[in-house]
């Protein structure tokens, strides 16, 4: 019998892991195998993390295009993660919960099976995709509201999943996807930051290498633009006149480990820091794009951007400074999640592809659908986002339908938090063990039930 529920989050970038119902948050390692030059070393996975010098990495991803294709890059990162490098895990008394892409293909989805049997000998699992699992979260929390008495979660939904490859978007009704109002995007956070690196090779120095720390600028910088023609008239300002731009310090790895952007409150300069300092340099070197509300867990509708620095504050450019000039840049980059037309893509964008989800689906249900919208993903956390959504969405669908977008505090954990909630909570109970599939069913049927009890859940 199993005695725990081990719930993974199995991102194209980073996985999210951690036990349900033990009252600890999730754990992120990287879901890559990583070579360094300058450390001439190789890091599979979590061993990422202890890296000190973040130039030039050679990156072996196991994920093309949102479909898990290199499994031998995958399975020595779960070699880590399932054999009690990353956590304490013993498969033969634990229950698996693992995300899967949205349509997954059916001879992936048996290669799930065979690693999770045949291989780590897992007691019994199931797998869904990160959106169905972020509909068991309290999404009426995300709007001030609670979930009807005699319900277990909410009868229908939107799910915007905007990862490191692809965004999903996917419409929900009594808790199951509707397949006809899926919608794919192939834009992603790997996209956004290989144009970034694209465009600052063109503009100031090569660093088409450099995937790590133009990430770094890209998170630390950019935002989404509500006013972009405005802005962009603004960027052809003079530096005094001109409230966007922006000058980021790259690090040295010996000194200086992190970027920071000139002009905030700068971090320590020594040594790596802990996982918790890093996030918290994340959140410092947002320039304060983007105000949270605390109240109910939920980022504010107002994602009003602020651009102003005080003169006070604005530090000179030491000699021994790289300084990376961030203009247009940082709204122009974002822009591609809504246009992906500026870069020659023929797909529409993220608003005008909700709309058209929504609209395949029923008539009736339709209205309810937009007062559901719920953002999740890494690319959920650039500042604007959530408001730029909801302000192209009022001028895109009829006046007599409300827009409701919600965002959590933390989108990319999001999927993880609905899992653990679905394996740990009373009221899903009977639902989560008719999902589940052990190893002794496995054995004796083979990966046909689990696509027939998996899918039955869909």
């Amino acid at each position: 019998m199993a005695s725990r529920t081990l719930v993974v989050d199995n991102g194209a970038s980073t996985i999210k892991c951690g036990y349900a119902g033990d009252g600890t948050s999730y754990r992120t390692i990287s879901n890559n195998i990583t070579r360094s030059k300058a450390e001439r070393k190789t890091f599979v996975g979590d061993q990422l993390d202890t890296c000190k010098d973040f130039s030039g990495l050679y990156y072996r991803l196991p994920f093309e295009k949102g479909i898990l294709t290199s499994w031998d890059v995958e399975k020595q990162v779960w070699d880590r993660l399932f054999t009690g490098k990353v956590m304490p895990c013993d498969p033969l008394t634990t229950n698996l919960v693992i995300s899967e892409p949205v349509l997954n293909l059916p001879n992936v989805g048996a290669t799930y099976d065979q690693l999770v049997f045949e291989e780590y000998g897992f007691h019994a699992y199931t797998r869904m995709s990160a959106p169905h699992m972020a509909m068991y979260n309290d999404i009426p929390d995300l709007f001030g509201q609670k979930i009807g008495s005699g319900k277990k979660r909410v009868d229908c939904a939107v799910i915007v999943d905007s990862g490191y490859s692809f965004t999903h978007i996917v419409p929900f009704w009594r808790g199951k996807p509707i397949l006809v109002g899926i919608r794919r995007i192939n834009v992603g956070g790997k996209l956004l930051t290989n144009h970034l690196k694209e465009i600052i090779s063109f503009r100031y120095w090569n660093m088409m290498d450099e995937t790590h720390v133009v990430n770094e600028v890209k998170e630390a910088c950019c935002y989404v633009s509500n006013k972009f023609w405005d802005e962009l008239d603004i960027c052809k300002k003079s530096p005094r006149a001109n409230k966007i731009l922006q000058h980021y310090v790259l690090p040295d790895y010996s000194e200086q480990q992190t970027g920071y952007v000139k002009g905030k409150k700068r971090k320590s300069k020594l040594k790596p820091k802990s996982k918790k300092a890093k996030k918290t340099a994340r959140e410092s070197n947002d320039m304060d794009l983007d105000s949270e509300d605390e109240t109910n867990g939920q980022r504010s509708d107002d994602d009003d951007i602020d651009h102003n620095l005080s003169d006070d504050s604005i530090e000179e450019i030491e000699e021994d400074e790289q300084v990376l000039t961030m203009n247009n840049e940082r709204f122009t980059v974002p822009e591609i999640l809504f246009n992906p037309s500026d870069i020659g893509m023929d797909q529409a964008g993220i608003s005008e592809a909700i709309v058209d989800a929504i609209s395949s689906c029923d008539e009736e249900i339709q209205g309810m659908l937009y007062a559901n919208i719920v953002l999740v993903g890494g690319n959920a956390r650039l500042p604007g986002y959530k408001k730029r959504i909801a302000h192209d969405l009022r001028q895109l669908t009829p006046s007599e339908y409300e827009i409701r977008v919600g965002i959590d505090n933390d989108p990319l954990g999001y999927a993880w938090q609905g899992g653990q909630r679905f394996a740990s909570m009373d009221e899903f109970s009977t639902d989560f063990k008719n999902r589940l599939v052990t190893r002794a069913e496995y054995l004796e049927i083979g990966s046909a039930l689990c696509e027939s009890r998996f899918r039955a859940g869909v």
